[in-house]
């Protein structure tokens, strides 16, 4: 039986604000600040918890070695001899948002009834770029089985930033769906990521039917406002699309055509006049996890900010009452991750297939959090000031907190790094 998997990246001990992604606002704006790892990863754990708790299926990935030596040594430098900037790069815990860790196609909408993934190359920005190497090897480890096509990053000449920038609408997740890649042309001051022709490769590693498969741009205003992908003022869910108004660079014309695939499809769609673009990207009320319980009530797990900006609030409060497609809202504090740009959608990526097929270490239950909550309270970083990021006691702490991470996890031999 398909069942939604959400896999969580574990927050890693490396948790900085150095500010390094151009076109975030929330990491711009909090770039200098002192991290907390340990809250961080714990608060992402409870995130997790919550989701159990809807009967949803949890997964989750491990964080990669940092500092990265061997991209560093590529650059002729060491993270001790590093500039600063440099050291930064290399000691990001970015691959904690999983939501950029690859595209996926379920079986029902690939040509050999395959589940298809396909790393993301990240290349716009140089602390993510490096990431891919170990995001492949983590992938070929969780989804091994004959279930799964595991693909190599799409050339670095056109920019992949994974599923962030990528949508599917079906019946159930177990049905044929119609698959949306929304690429940017331009954001002003800001880099579009998502590149036309990087989509389109996916589309066609992944065995995708053209008529169930859409190519979007997003509007150059929303990513000049800060929504650096588009999992920040769009989100897909089944039958349902909740978008803002201002989403979309053409978006009359990109309804029309959804609907016309799609009848079925429910938009809900927010009114920039009711909630201004800036307070959504704020809130990140659209980088929410939109999901299916068991219940079949529709849930969307929002940031706690949510709840703090008046309009969104406001407007939740009138969905609600209105009954729409969105039955219920359930908050999590993501503070930490938040504040350096990602919220509950980013953290996740999302896999439509059979549990029994993936690699039962990146499942998790209650009992296994419990383990993980264990490892990071013991091990990870109190606080980290960007002033110490190359310190030799430091680098040793972060090393030796993912290697106990990696030996709870049975994972030691296959992810050392």
């Amino acid at each position: 039986m398909i069942r939604e998997i959400n896999f969580d990246g574990i927050v890693g001990p490396s948790h900085n604000y150095a500010g390094l992604s151009l076109g975030n606002l929330a990491s711009a704006r909090n770039a200098g600040e002192v991290s907390q790892p340990r809250a961080a990863a714990l608060q992402g754990l409870d995130k997790m918890r919550a989701n159990l708790e809807l009967g949803l299926v949890q997964g989750i990935f491990v964080p990669p070695p940092r500092p990265n030596d061997g991209w560093l040594a590529k650059l002729g430098t060491t993270i001790e001899d590093a500039d600063p900037a440099l050291a930064a790069n290399a000691m990001s815990a970015s691959t904690m948002w999983a939501a950029n860790a690859a595209t996926v196609s379920p079986a029902p909408d690939t040509a050999d009834g395959k589940c298809h993934l396909t790393v993301a190359n990240l290349k716009s920005m140089p602390h993510r770029s490096h990431e891919w190497p170990d995001t492949l090897a983590q992938l070929r480890v969780a989804f091994a089985g004959g279930a799964f096509a595991v693909h190599d990053p799409v050339p670095v000449a056109f920019g992949d930033e994974g599923a962030a920038n990528h949508m599917r609408f079906a019946g159930s997740h177990g049905e044929p769906g119609l698959e949306v890649f929304v690429y940017g042309v331009s954001g002003g001051a800001f880099p579009a990521r998502q590149h036309l022709e990087a989509s389109r490769a996916i589309a066609r590693l992944h065995g995708l039917d053209p008529d169930r498969t859409m190519f979007v741009e997003q509007s150059p205003d929303a990513i000049a406002a800060g929504a650096f992908h588009n999992d920040v003022v769009a989100v897909a869910n089944e039958r349902v699309l909740f978008a803002h108004e201002l989403a979309f660079a053409e978006r009359d014309g990109f309804f029309d055509q959804l609907q016309g695939r799609m009848p079925e499809v429910e938009i809900v769609e927010v009114p920039a006049g009711e909630v201004p673009i800036g307070d959504a990207i704020r809130s990140y009320l659209f980088n929410s996890q939109l999901v299916t319980p068991p219940d079949g009530a529709m849930t969307l797990v929002a940031p706690t900010e949510c709840r703090d900006t008046p309009s969104v609030a406001a407007w939740i409060e009138r969905h609600l009452a209105s009954n729409g497609a969105i039955r219920r809202v359930e908050f999590v504090d993501v503070r930490q991750s938040m504040a350096n740009g990602g919220g509950p959608a980013c953290l996740r990526l999302r896999v439509a297939c059979e549990p029994a097929d993936v690699d039962p270490r990146f499942l998790v239950d209650e009992g296994r959090l419990d383990l993980l909550a264990d490892v990071i309270g013991r091990h990870w970083p109190e606080e980290i000031a960007i002033a110490d990021l190359q310190s030799p006691t430091l680098i040793a702490s972060v090393c030796g907190a993912r290697n106990c991470l990696l030996e709870a996890l049975n994972l030691g031999e296959l992810l050392s790094g």
